[in-house]
């Protein structure tokens, strides 16, 4: 897919900006007055931004873990 010269790559993207593009996306695709070639490739981008927004998620979710960890053996000691 190729991308408009104004997005970025989701990867560098913050995941609130990821999340706000990715709702505009589903509005449009859900407006259904796209053309079938721009659906697809909204849907494609996308399918890009919700797997960078479930790995920013998944790498918040690590740290929390990790951090409660920390926590809980700090309390121990």
């Amino acid at each position: 897919m190729e991308e408009p010269d104004n997005a970025a790559a989701p990867e560098e993207m913050t995941f609130g900006a990821t999340l706000a593009e990715l709702e505009e996306i589903v509005k449009a695709l859900e407006g259904g007055q796209l053309e079938l070639e721009d659906s697809l490739e909204r849907y494609e981008r996308g399918v890009s931004l919700l797997r960078v927004c479930r790995a920013k998620l998944a790498d918040a979710q690590q740290r929390v873990t990790m951090l409660v960890g920390e926590i809980e053996e700090e309390e121990a000691e």
